[in-house]
């Protein structure tokens, strides 16, 4: 049995843009999706081990001229858990693909953070979607180089088939200080409400089970022998202090989609829509403006 969520009503008492949020039912999955504004449909993808919290500055920024989806990634967040294989890169984009058949939405752009920059491009690979274009926030598109990519993977499979370790990474939860130097090991610096998000998120057993789930199960080889099949523009918006996923990355992805745009924001780290939202929210209008998304 998986573990228990947190509890919408204590824990979400004071959910950013709460007011946004719905549950929905697709497949075998209960949602939690929150969805505001009106215009053309815009989807907001949030990385591994956040949830919509991360949009919290961004979303009432683009409501203004958007129709703004934004779902908790299953097991993440106030989302249920599926089974272990589909927290996997195509099972990620195929589920969320069903979520927006139920809600009868069609984004005309895209907007995917770290891994959900990943989700968002095999989504449009796999034709789930069809925007008019995807931003990538500091997108987690390539697989780790070297030692990392050696150890990692392969870490984080023998620490998610581990049962004790979710009831550990939540009891150290409990530290707040050890949450602030793992957002600050990001490059990012967030104020104390985001902090406070991230530490109540991974005080749930189900929110960390779902996260190791997606690093255990995450394998980026064959979506990069894809990546060059991207037919919809893309952007790659990247903050120059980066610290998770290396910013020269943008590069080596230019050079698998020579058209792509890529932008560097200064002074801003992993978490850069998190840091500035209105400078995120910017970016996001105007290269929808380019790809004629008004």
């Amino acid at each position: 049995m998986a573990a228990a969520g947190p509890n919408w009503e204590r824990a979400g008492a004071d959910w950013p843009n709460r007011s946004a949020s719905r549950f929905v039912k697709s497949g075998e999955l209960r949602w939690h999706v929150q969805v505001a504004g009106s215009g053309p449909v815009v989807l907001l993808i949030h990385g591994t081990g956040a949830a919509t919290h991360s949009w919290r500055g961004v979303l009432p920024l683009l409501a203004d001229h958007f129709t703004v989806v934004a779902p908790d990634l299953p097991g993440h967040g106030f989302s249920d858990i599926p089974p272990a294989a589909q927290l996997s890169l195509p099972g990620m984009a195929k589920a969320a693909g069903q979520l927006l058949e139920e809600l009868g939405l069609a984004p005309a752009l895209c907007v995917g953070h770290s891994a959900g920059a990943a989700i968002a491009a095999r989504m449009c690979l796999d034709g789930r979607i069809a925007p008019a274009g995807l931003v990538s926030l500091n997108g987690a598109l390539l697989p780790l180089r070297g030692f990392a990519g050696r150890f990692f993977s392969p870490a984080a499979k023998l620490l998610a088939n581990l049962p004790l370790v979710p009831d550990l990474v939540a009891w150290r939860a409990k530290d707040r200080a050890a949450i602030e130097r793992l957002m600050a090991d990001t490059g990012s610096k967030l104020d104390p409400a985001g902090i406070e998000f991230y530490r109540r998120l991974m005080a749930s057993l189900r929110h960390v089970e779902a996260t190791l789930g997606m690093m255990a199960n995450w394998d980026l080889d064959a979506f990069v022998r894809d990546l060059p099949k991207l037919a919809v523009p893309l952007a790659l918006v990247v903050g120059a202090n980066d610290r998770t996923v290396p910013p020269r990355d943008a590069q080596r992805v230019k050079t698998l989609l020579p058209d792509a745009a890529v932008e560097t924001q200064s002074g801003l780290g992993h978490l850069a829509h998190e840091e500035d939202p209105t400078a995120a929210a910017s970016a996001i209008r105007r290269y929808a403006a380019s790809w004629g998304i008004a």
